[in-house]
């Protein structure tokens, strides 16, 4: 179990004292694929090198089973570090050495015999589904084939953690699908805890269990991914979950009443609320944008409404949809129901 306990870091600058993190308290669990999530500049970064160590935390603590990562000898982090080893959105392959002997590194470096480390080096590329490219060298391979063999490379240590920084953000959509199913494999295989750093919500519904949402060095919401998606606390986690959403995206009428429909579950996402409201309220409101996702087997989504009329007309459409199952109701106007917000 990795924890976090008011962990901070800042940095001097020219300009001033920047305070990259503040106060970050996490619990990671044993065999958890958990995101920590947030747009550039957030912190996440800094927080990804402050697991490892890589940073020292100005203050507060990392822990692993226990034991406080800052408190250790150089010696006995060193080794520790065995335990978290991490995949960069760049590969960080050495271009000039085979496939084989990019995995074949850590295990010479922790001062294993030839023989036996190219035996794992090669089990390990089976693992991740590159055994026919040994003796290739990175250049000859696709990005996708190269964060393989980093991933191999990154589990010749037989790590409990790996911590993923924007592995996948330089992979397109089908090769970035391929990585993360990898991931999740290895996770079920192997038991391996994974703490995924990204700024991509799509990343963390497909594969993350837990996430934490980061703004300006802040975690600003956390949680299992099913709730925070389908009931999002804060403008910076609606932001990530429906960018379409975010304030500026789009244009709206001048004057409208809009009320944000946020749902989850297949039954929730398949029921014709708009029709149905229309019929059982004669209310009929109009729909300026929509987006649903699945997680997992449930699906999740929005729906942003102008409801004309009267602020009395908002209030009973308010009070309807606030009544379906699954359904939050965020209300941009000065209106406030049981389920909603202003």
């Amino acid at each position: 179990m990795i924890e976090l306990k008011n962990l901070s870091k800042l940095f001097p600058t020219a300009g001033g004292t920047v305070d990259a993190l503040k106060q970050i308290n996490l619990t990671v669990r044993d065999g958890d694929i958990y995101g920590i999530i947030g747009m550039s500049g957030a912190g996440k970064s800094t927080l990804v090198r402050c697991i490892n160590m890589l940073e020292r935390p100005t203050e507060g603590s990392v822990l692993l089973d226990g034991r406080d990562m800052g408190a250790l000898s150089e010696k006995e982090l060193r080794k520790m570090r065995r335990q978290i080893t991490m995949i960069f959105q760049g590969f960080n392959l050495l271009m000039q050495r085979s496939c084989l002997k990019n995995v074949m590194l850590p295990l010479k470096l922790s001062g294993m015999g030839r023989e036996k480390a190219e035996k794992k080096a090669r089990e390990l590329l089976a693992l991740v589904d590159l055994p026919d490219k040994a003796e290739a060298y990175p250049a000859q391979l696709s990005g996708g084939q190269q964060q393989r063999v980093a991933i191999a490379r990154a589990l010749a240590t037989e790590p409990r953690v790996l911590l993923c920084d924007e592995a996948t953000s330089a992979l397109d959509p089908r090769t970035t699908h391929a990585i993360l199913e990898l991931i999740r494999d290895i996770n079920r295989k192997l038991g391996i805890t994974v703490i995924v750093i990204t700024h991509q919500m799509s990343v963390v519904q497909e594969i993350c269990n837990r996430v934490a949402i980061l703004e300006n060095g802040v975690v600003v919401e956390e949680g299992e991914v099913s709730e925070v998606f389908s009931n999002p606390k804060t403008n910076a986690t609606r932001n990530l979950i429906y960018p379409e959403m975010a304030e500026g995206t789009s244009i709206f009428p001048e004057g409208g009443q809009r009320v944000r429909v946020i749902f989850n579950g297949a039954m929730a996402s398949q029921e014709p609320l708009i029709a149905k409201m229309a019929v059982d309220c004669n209310i009929l409101a109009s729909i300026l944008g929509a987006s649903t996702r699945s997680v997992g087997d449930r699906a999740y989504g929005y729906m942003l409404l102008d409801i004309p009329g009267t602020p009395e007309d908002l209030a009973r459409a308010v009070s309807y949809l606030s009544r379906m199952p699954d359904i939050t109701v965020q209300v941009e106007a000065e209106y406030t129901a049981k389920g909603g917000e202003a």
